[in-house]
């Protein structure tokens, strides 16, 4: 691999439902494999069902034994806000790293329902301003009918209500760029399958999804790695576009609704596809020697 100079790296926690679908596990290995990003910590994000969240937990363990890596992995909340209000260890693991004396700045990467990190400033509100989320989640400024009923927004709407409305540092990647990060699949068999063990289960992790009834929704033959934006915005913000524009109220739909009194937040127009492509199936081959 390559290293940066030590000045330039963050700190991270990546909080993400990794067994809902496919694209992830993709996110969270170019997470592990970026030098810039110093991950403290891998939470595990419910998808509004019974056991989604132990589900999230296990494909994060399975990922670190393909790459042969140790990172925390902690176990979040097991459903939405209004089902669960103990505090989770994940919850609880964002809290102690917000709150430690570093230089290095602090990213929370969001790639689900955002409900560990609500937890997290409903408890202690202190951390508001010691870290910057990043959430690919919601239609953003896409006021009008709801183009579909947008999945992390929508596992939480109360969690995403309550980070978009208080005075959290947020970087908002809705569903008009996520749903841009395309790759075919016959691009992710011929260079990311024959990268070692992780290629190998990234790509026959996401052609067992492809078969399965929950795949209704894909084109059959490609794939958007929607999470990546999380990863990569951390690594290089300035690949893609943004406005700085009002927070918007999530709907029970998932509708965003105008809202020109609340603050201010990073709102993503769009970002760089090929660029957060390339760079996962670079760091990919340089990890596995491909």
């Amino acid at each position: 691999m390559f290293d940066i100079p030590e000045y330039k790296k963050v700190r991270v926690i990546v909080d993400t439902d990794a067994a809902c679908e496919a694209d992830d596990p993709y996110a969270i290995v170019q997470a592990l494999l970026s030098p810039k990003l110093i991950v403290k910590g891998i939470c595990a994000e419910h998808f509004a069902q019974p056991g989604s969240m132990e589900k999230s937990y296990d494909e994060v363990v399975t990922i670190l034994k393909a790459m042969d890596m140790e990172v925390p992995v902690l176990k979040g909340q097991k459903g939405p806000l209004s089902q669960d209000g103990e505090l989770s260890e994940a919850s609880a693991f964002i809290i102690s790293e917000a709150l430690k004396e570093d230089d290095k700045p602090l990213f929370i990467l969001c790639q689900g329902a955002i409900t560990n990190v609500a937890m997290a400033v409903k408890s202690n509100p202190e951390i508001i301003s010691r870290m910057t989320i990043i959430w690919i989640g919601t239609h953003g400024t896409n006021y009008g009918p709801v183009p579909f009923r947008e999945f992390n927004a929508g596992n939480d709407v109360e969690a995403a209500n309550l980070v978009l409305e208080e005075e959290t540092q947020l970087w908002l990647v809705p569903s008009y760029v996520y749903t841009t990060i395309n790759i075919g699949i016959a691009e992710i068999k011929r260079r990311i399958a024959p990268c070692g063990k992780i290629g190998e289960h990234l790509y026959n992790n996401l052609m067992e999804y492809n078969h399965s009834e929950g795949a209704g929704w894909t084109q059959g033959e490609s794939w958007s790695l929607g999470d990546s934006p999380a990863i990569a915005l951390a690594i290089n913000p300035g690949c893609g576009r943004f406005e700085i524009a009002p927070a918007p109220h999530i709907e029970d739909d998932t509708a965003s609704t105008e809202c020109p009194d609340h603050r201010k937040i990073r709102i993503y127009k769009d970002v760089d596809s090929r660029y957060i492509l390339e760079d996962l199936i670079a760091k990919l081959e340089l990890f596995t020697g491909k």
